[in-house]
């Protein structure tokens, strides 16, 4: 088995071995903790980010290694973990042999006498292959939302663990990490009597306005220990979307008419809840300077990813021809720079929001649009301009297999674009593929908007809104590539990860 080559850490060119001490044999109880477990991210050709949090002021130290037994570890001093930081740290590890199962184990040394170490936590994750061997991921969104939280008499978030059981190579978090703006409470009854029991915490008791209760979302989460078990096994790749800070945020939105805001401008709440994001997620960029999550990531010679932001560049949710800014300038030239470089025989598009669903920015109402649809079903209007040019430039430079997934809509469904059933015509055809949610109430469906003609191959429709986990609300999807045939799988499955509907994709 190959050995690890010399590493070198995220913000540094080089950095010098460990240096030698003598740590203290401590009681466990008086040792730094890593109550919320380790997690890697954005796993790529390029290297992997390890993520974890400490209990106090602490010098993060990773080791790793091609072996369990960790024969043939590296260790490498990484950051501290600060209050500014809110303990978190996060260490790129780079030059990674391809085609291995890197294990990993994070230990803090306690700044306060600079002797005390934690007891390690250990992770693992397969850094992607050289040679046409099979690759694999699921992904979903949206967690704890509309007031389903931890329950811990069905065992909390076992849909993380039906996920690990599948073994994949990574996960693609669509959005909506974290519900910021639907606290929980005790109980929530069901129409049928039934009670769902929730962990609730101070954070998770009102809507977050405040830095230190964006960070007391993300923090809820990991109480679930499916979802550190997973987070341990299989790195992520997170996108954000609307419910990390507000319901269909831009930032000119106010919350004037939302009696539970005390603030009550948007930007202040994302710029917050940006910065807990970043804490948080085990991305490969740094803390400082502008936030850019779009980026593509190598598995392979079979597939590129490439992450959306479709967010941060929006302009405000209205309907306006002239308002077109979605994706944006740099990140749709980036986009279209990437597609039309990439070798693999895959390429897919991990989007936050669908490109044909109906999603209003007020859903009551039906006014509004806060996906990239304005429901009109004619030519290309205001944002969907973006989707067209961007669609158009994949077909005049016969960029081959690119497909979508993304989530938001909490029902999971198969959407085959294709011109013949189009207002807009100029495009190859396609597939997207949604998905989730993973721990919130079921909606829809959304009206198709006929723009850019997607007609439904699977959809499973909840039978009431906001149906509960408890009568199946839940589901993820799964991607597997063989190495060989180059066939694509996608298999749309429930919580216990019961298959629903599979689709196999041959490449042109």
């Amino acid at each position: 088995m190959s050995r690890l080559r010399r590493r070198t850490l995220l913000g540094a060119s080089a950095l010098a071995a460990f240096p030698p001490r003598l740590f203290a044999q401590t009681a466990t109880a008086s040792r730094p903790r890593l109550l919320q477990g380790v997690q890697a991210g954005d796993v790529g050709a390029d290297g992997a980010t390890i993520w974890s949090r400490a209990d106090r002021p602490a010098r993060m130290i990773v080791a790793y290694a091609t072996t369990e037994s960790f024969t043939d570890a590296k260790r490498l001093e990484g950051p501290s973990a600060l209050e500014a930081t809110d303990f978190t740290s996060r260490l790129r590890l780079v030059d990674l042999p391809p085609g291995q199962t890197i294990f990993y184990r994070v230990t803090y040394l306690d700044l306060g006498d600079l002797k005390t170490l934690s007891e390690p936590v250990v992770g693992r994750f397969r850094t992607p292959p050289a040679s046409d061997a099979d690759v694999s991921f699921v992904w979903s969104a949206d967690t704890v939302g509309q007031g389903w939280g931890i329950n811990p008499e069905i065992g909390g978030m076992t849909i993380y663990e039906s996920m690990r059981r599948l073994v994949p190579d990574f996960f693609i978090h669509c959005g909506d990490t974290i519900y910021a703006d639907n606290p929980l409470s005790t109980e929530k009854k069901l129409p049928n009597g039934r009670v769902w029991k929730n962990l609730v915490t101070e954070a998770k008791s009102k809507v977050a306005e405040s830095l230190a209760e964006f960070r007391g979302n993300h923090l809820y989460n990991f109480l679930d220990d499916n979802l550190r078990r997973f987070n341990a096994e299989v790195p992520m790749v997170a996108l954000w979307d609307d419910h990390e800070v507000v319901d269909n945020w831009t930032w000119e939105k106010r919350l004037d008419a939302d009696a539970r805001y005390r603030v009550k401008d948007a930007r202040t709440l994302a710029t917050a809840s940006e910065r807990a994001f970043r804490e948080y997620m085990p991305l490969a960029d740094g803390l400082d300077g502008p936030m850019r999550l779009y980026r593509r990531f190598s598995f392979g010679p079979h597939l590129d990813l490439f992450r959306l932001d479709m967010r941060s560049f929006r302009g405000p949710n209205t309907v306006a021809a002239s308002n077109t800014a979605y994706l944006g300038n740099d990140q749709l030239t980036w986009l279209k720079q990437a597609l039309r470089s990439s070798k693999a025989t895959w390429k897919i598009i991990a989007a936050d929001m669908p490109l044909g669903l109906a999603v209003y920015d007020d859903w009551r109402t039906k006014t509004g649009a806060d996906g990239p649809a304005n429901a009109d079903d004619g030519p290309p209007l205001g944002r969907e301009l973006e989707i067209a040019g961007l669609l158009a430039f994949i077909k005049r430079e016969d960029i081959r297999n690119v497909h979508w997934i993304t989530a938001d809509v909490h029902y999971p469904a198969t959407h085959r674009y294709d011109p013949a059933h189009a207002a807009f015509s100029d495009f190859t055809p396609f597939y997207e593929f949604v998905s989730g949610p993973l721990c919130a109430g079921g909606f829809g469906p959304n009206a198709l908007d006929h723009t850019f003609g997607p007609q439904i191959v699977f959809q499973k429709v909840p039978s009431r809104i906001d149906l509960s986990p408890l009568e199946g609300s839940c589901h993820f999807g799964h991607v597997k590539i063989d190495g060989r045939a180059r066939v694509m799988t996608v298999t749309h499955r429930d919580a216990a990860g019961g298959i629903l509907h599979t689709l196999e994709l041959a490449p042109t």
